[in-house]
């Protein structure tokens, strides 16, 4: 359902197949190279390059849900509606879809933060206030260019790609070639104890959560050129263009640093391999890198998640407020979409936003699996052996994931816990107390 405000908004047809697919790679690529590799070096150690392809695999299994949904119901509510028609219009859907869309604004926030620090190491500034008033500034930007409407994003978001893949790959090569094909990354490491299975299957949670743009295509559903055909499509296009991205860089990084020096430099591990690799101005254009990467990020995941949250305001899941702004209730999510995630990039470190992001992502998506397996399976003609793949390898990387953090962060694990029973508790209040008196007085 979408009110007059929206018809403005969702524009079918307004985006390519390629702008899809840019789309895509940008909020992945943005996360997920500069923001996570060094996270996800710290669980799996030198098999770190591996967790990428292990959590490109347990994507392949979770977009099949998204997928199946997408191509029988294309609709920019995206996971909205998909939960939606599962579970209908409960509690549980509008929670889980709030803890999607709470999920893209910390990644808009940890993505921001990133930017931050890659910019600030040539003047080697290592965190400070500068961080986070560089963080908001280029969330501000973001909301800017979105106010701009879908055409000038998707132009920005396939130029964007162009150069970060390209440059991205170039480094991965430059990298790998200059230190002889050596893997530095598998030398003897201070705390080479510290690695195990549980490690490397808690690092598939990072894994996974640079991978999680593909969300982005689903939740532009309808906007997508012949979506029957192009989200699918979209989705699987941009989770293997990620894939190649990500091991060229993982190796690049692995073979001028040693674990250790991955470790200490987890915030800004590719601008560190680049030192040894490529001299100095290797180091400034991998900063230069970063900063276009981080910003087209940040960029296309406040363009999905303002969306989203419109899409759930006109589904009536969550409530809304004009706060006495004027224009389409889009352009309302646009401001509450860049306030929540400029207050997370204010008060939370990249490792903590990283790890909230990720918790609230797999808990999401494993009602998305229950849901599909649940009630619409048959109607879709999903197998139920995907389906349920999906829903264990998810399980158990958040089990894993879990089992470290409450050995090294175990406030992160409560401040999940907590957020994720709020939400559930507020939607289930919001609807039974404040949106079913105003249905019954409509009729």
């Amino acid at each position: 359902m979408q009110n007059e405000d929206s018809n403005d908004t969702y524009r079918e047809g307004s985006i390519t197949l390629g702008g899809a697919v840019a789309m895509g790679t940008g909020v992945m690529i943005g996360a997920g190279i500069f923001a996570l590799t060094g996270q996800i070096a710290q669980l799996a150690g030198p098999l770190f390059p591996l967790a990428f392809i292990a959590g490109a695999i347990v994507t392949g299994f979770s977009a099949y849900s998204y997928i199946r949904m997408s191509n029988k119901w294309p609709s920019s509510g995206g996971i909205a509606m998909i939960l939606q028609k599962c579970y209908g219009p409960g509690a549980v859907a509008a929670g889980a879809a709030l803890l999607m869309a709470l999920s893209m604004v910390i990644a808009e926030s940890l993505v921001a933060r990133t930017f931050a620090t890659y910019v600030l190491r040539p003047f080697d500034i290592d965190g400070g206030p500068l961080v986070p008033i560089l963080a908001v500034g280029v969330i501000v930007f973001a909301y800017v260019v979105n106010i701009a409407g879908n055409r000038s994003v998707g132009l920005f978001s396939l130029v964007m790609a162009a150069i970060k893949i390209g440059g991205i790959g170039l480094f991965g090569i430059a990298a790998i070639w200059s230190s002889g094909f050596r893997f530095a990354a598998a030398a003897a490491s201070d705390q080479a104890q510290a690695y195990g299975v549980t490690g490397f299957i808690a690092s598939m949670a990072f894994a996974i959560l640079a991978f999680k743009g593909f969300t982005t295509i689903t939740n532009s559903g309808s906007e997508i050129t012949e979506p029957n055909r192009n989200v699918g499509r979209a989705i699987m296009l941009s989770i293997g263009i990620c894939v190649a991205v990500y091991l060229l860089v993982a190796f690049g990084v692995g073979s001028s640093l040693t674990i250790d020096e991955i470790v200490a430099a987890r915030d800004y591990s590719l601008a560190e391999a680049a030192k040894p690799a490529l001299g100095q101005t290797g180091f400034l254009l991998t900063v230069i890198l970063a900063a276009v990467a981080t910003a087209s990020g940040v960029l296309a995941s406040v363009f999905a998640v303002s969306r989203m949250l419109a899409m759930l305001t006109d589904m009536k899941m969550i409530p809304h407020s004009h706060f006495g702004m004027s224009g389409p209730i889009q352009r309302h999510t646009l401001v509450y979409t860049v306030v929540i995630a400029s207050t997370l990039a204010v008060f939370f470190d990249l490792g903590r936003i990283a790890s909230l992001g990720a918790f609230f992502y797999l808990v999401m998506d494993m009602v998305v699996h229950w849901g599909v397996f649940r009630y619409r399976r048959e109607e879709i003609g999903a197998s139920s052996l995907v389906l349920l793949a999906a829903l264990t390898l998810d399980a158990v990387v958040l089990v894993a994931f879990t089992a470290m953090k409450l050995q090294s962060d175990p406030v992160i694990v409560l401040y999940a816990i907590s957020g994720i029973a709020a939400v559930f508790a507020l939607e289930r209040l919001y609807l039974s107390r404040w949106l079913a008196p105003q249905v019954a007085h409509e009729h």
